[in-house]
């Protein structure tokens, strides 16, 4: 039997240890004799009170969506993908490949041969990490990191001397055809009625990543293959006695974790640049990580932990433009939300295990 609600696991755990890693931060403001009341407010107005602030609060929230859920697919699998930013990467390649060498009439068609490509960058660069480790026993945290590095290598190699344009300096590619720019939050809200700033980056992608959201979930808890992915993660040695193969779980559910973090090359190269650039994905490969695991590797979850991080990355870029507070607090931020939502989690999670069990106790049956 389990000791507490579910609510309290997904919702109360969470919750609690996002306020601790906020008192804490406010004690860091503190200390840099900065106001923290002064810059929550200002981080609130930044992000989310105009169109403009939503428009790169979910910008952002969308590339940790798709993140995130890479690194929650693989969290049911018990592996532990740390290569979503070297898979998104190479996202942006396929990405690139696809938008800059195939005249597409409409966005719409681009869109999807965009989304295929950069799933399938993403998903083969994962696959190799995972046949190591399914074949060689190479331990997939080790060869996803170190697979990050040659990726950046790769693309800058690609960028610098095989797609930049000639006579450009930019490590870039050529912009993409004006026929395939993905229409805006703005573009797609103005038929309704809705005013939208026109500068905001977001983008018919988060769409996109919202249907990823309802897919993963469809995936893992409505077909076999989820069934198979979450008994292998609970048990090896029983999805082994069941007739599980470990090889088949690991490679397909590594494959599906690279095909979602290289989806991400639609949001920041195609829609956002309209080109591919060096360090496109901003991280976001590794906040995926803290993302997946304050969403308790639920959809959902995760869904919303990217709209909280979508938050923080846009609220700290206001304070680094209005206030002497730096940028790197924002990290810092991060930071503390990963160690109270990842490493702490026991310290929030057995207290309320025990008042639970006491509640339980007391309660006649």
């Amino acid at each position: 039997m389990d000791t507490m609600p579910k609510w309290a696991d997904v919702v109360l755990i969470p919750l609690i240890s996002l306020i601790l890693a906020a008192a804490l931060s406010a004690l860091v403001i503190l200390g840099i004799g900065e106001d923290p009341v002064a810059a929550v407010k200002l981080m609130i107005s930044g992000a989310l009170g105009s169109t403009y602030g939503w428009g790169y609060t979910l910008y952002y929230a969308t590339n940790f969506m798709f993140t995130g859920l890479a690194v929650a697919v693989a969290f049911h699998a018990r592996l532990f993908n740390i290569g979503g930013e070297g898979q998104a990467m190479l996202g942006g390649l396929g990405v690139a490949l696809i938008c800059l060498y195939i005249p597409w009439p409409h966005w719409t068609v681009a869109l999807l041969a965009a989304s295929l490509g950069a799933a399938v960058f993403g998903a083969a660069w994962a696959a190799i990490p995972a046949y190591l480790q399914a074949k060689r026993g190479s331990h997939i945290v080790i060869t996803t990191i170190m697979f990050n590095f040659i990726a950046a290598a790769l693309l800058n190699y690609m960028l610098v001397n095989v797609m930049r344009p000639e006579g450009s300096m930019d490590p870039a590619t050529a912009r993409f055809a004006d026929t395939i720019s993905l229409p805006t939050l703005h573009e797609i809200l103005a038929p309704f009625g809705i005013t939208f700033s026109k500068a905001a980056p977001a983008n018919i992608s988060l769409l996109v990543a919202m249907l990823a959201c309802l897919a993963v979930w469809a995936l893992i808890w409505r077909t076999r293959l989820g069934y198979e992915i979450r008994a292998y993660g609970h048990s090896e040695p029983a999805a082994n006695y069941a007739g599980i193969s470990a090889v088949k779980i690991t490679m397909i559910t590594m494959l599906i974790s690279g095909g979602l973090a290289g989806l991400m090359a639609i949001n920041n190269v195609m829609g956002e640049a309209e080109r591919l650039v060096l360090n496109a994905t901003e991280g976001a490969g590794f906040i995926g990580i803290a993302v997946a695991l304050m969403g308790r590797s639920h959809p959902f979850g995760v869904f919303l932990a990217a709209i909280l991080f979508g938050f923080l990355y846009q609220g700290g870029a206001e304070l680094a433009l209005w206030t002497s507070i730096p940028r790197e607090l924002i990290v810092v931020i991060q930071a503390l939300v990963i160690l109270f939502t990842g490493a702490l989690d026991n310290m929030v999670r057995m207290p309320l295990e025990r008042i639970f069990l006491r509640l339980r106790r007391r309660t006649p049956a």
